[in-house]
């Protein structure tokens, strides 16, 4: 095997070097939805459906009935990951952590439209699949969209690029898409105005549940509220609650996001 070449992996691609400089290009067209031959393709697809329909619902299926789906670039952004890979060291094997992704002006309406749950949701993806191939990223994740009248509808540009930097995780709680950073250990949800997140809605209580986060793990605690709290659709009085999880208070939808910040130099 070359040096600076990552092994060949089944069902995947030999790793071609690094090609993190600025300028580095690849161009692609839409794959066929589950086009046979496409290993794989049908999971992802899944899995990033399931994902979004999570926080979106039904507005995912009506945002992409046509043109490029969010899909194809979840593909091509693990395809950026696995023809970049470079062998640094005998177990570690790095990756781009940035990405540009530029897009035809009809194309990057629709999928920017989605906001910050598509970036979030291509994220875990993509990250998903880091951790299955055993890759490493040199600093936090990003993903970001930028429009290209120059391309055509349904074909996409990809610039990956490594930026070095630690990464500090942040929690939030996202409440019909607006996001609530948690800065301190103890938040409290509820309705009176003495909770640290307030929520208008009749059937939660003044001091409705109480979440703790360390750094690392959080746990939420029902405060003895009148209608009770569900967590992925159980009841709870005392649970760990895991990124991603859907809290519901009465009519409220809340997501308890972790997400990947740049930490001090």
């Amino acid at each position: 095997m070359a040096p600076g070449r990552a092994p060949r992996r089944p069902g995947g691609l030999a790793s071609q070097g690094l090609g993190s400089e600025p300028g580095y290009h690849t161009t692609g067209t839409r794959p066929a939805r589950g086009r046979p031959g496409e290993r794989g393709y049908v999971g992802i697809l899944d899995q990033l459906e399931q994902g979004l329909e999570r926080v979106v619902g039904g507005a995912f299926a009506r945002t992409f009935r046509s043109g490029l789906q969010p899909v194809e670039i979840t593909a091509a952004l693990r395809r950026e990951l696995d023809t970049n890979a470079a062998v640094v060291a005998r177990d570690r094997i790095l990756v781009p952590n940035r990405f540009l992704v530029q897009l035809a002006p009809g194309d990057y309406t629709k999928i920017t439209g989605m906001g910050e749950a598509l970036t979030d949701e291509l994220g875990r993806q993509v990250h998903r699949h880091a951790v299955a191939q055993r890759y490493s990223f040199p600093g936090p994740l990003a993903i970001r969209f930028e429009r290209d009248a120059s391309l055509a509808e349904g074909v996409l540009r990809i610039t990956p690029e490594i930026v070095k930097g630690e990464v500090r995780w942040t929690p939030v709680l996202e409440i019909a898409g607006v996001r609530h950073p948690m800065t301190t250990s103890r938040t409290v949800i509820g309705r009176g105005h003495e909770a640290d997140v307030v929520i208008d809605d009749s059937g939660a209580s003044r001091a409705h549940v109480e979440i703790l986060w360390d750094g690392s793990k959080a746990q939420i605690t029902d405060l003895g509220s009148t209608n009770g709290t569900r967590l992925d659709g159980e009841r709870l009085t005392t649970a760990l609650l895991a990124p991603d999880s859907v809290i519901e208070i009465g009519r409220t939808r809340i997501v308890f996001r972790v997400l990947p910040e740049a930490g001090g130099a």
